[in-house]
């Protein structure tokens, strides 16, 4: 969408310099003075026109429509469609058996009701504490001054 602003913006400021330039030349003109009249150009012949025949020389156009049509050609007679459907036989491969399920009395039963207490929650390590004070470290003081200030 900027990219747009921009291109509008250039065009709309090449227009305005382009009238800029064709205003100062229709004042120059304008400010010149009077000049002479243009030289007339000679007359030229015309061409010729082509004659054409006027409507009158035309024949004129039958007000009425020949009555006598010739006969239409005769349709060719189309072959008839069979409307009965032969039967189609009506047969399907014999259905796969059933594989032999195993018996349910063999499964372990489910239980009846679910324990009510949760297991007890593993405990959690203690996180070791930070000191907090900062231990000292001896710095090396500096040499004694020779002279006092």
């Amino acid at each position: 969408m900027a990219s747009f602003n921009c291109f509008a913006l250039a065009f709309l400021m090449a227009l305005s310099f382009a009238s800029i330039d064709v205003g100062v030349a229709a004042r120059h003109l304008l400010q010149q003075p009077q000049m002479q009249s243009l030289p007339s150009f000679p007359n030229l012949p015309t061409p010729s026109q082509p004659s054409f025949p006027w409507p009158g020389a035309l024949p004129p156009l039958p007000t009425t429509l020949p009555t006598g049509l010739p006969p239409l050609p005769s349709i060719p007679s189309v072959p008839t469609i069979p409307t009965a459907i032969p039967p189609i036989p009506f047969s399907f491969p014999p259905l796969p058996s059933f594989p032999i399920l195993p018996n349910p009395g063999a499964l372990p039963p489910l239980p009846t009701t679910l324990p009510r207490g949760l297991p007890p929650l593993p405990s959690i390590p203690s996180v070791p504490t930070t000191p907090t004070t900062v231990p000292s470290i001896t710095f090396f003081s500096p040499p004694p001054s020779r002279s006092t200030p």
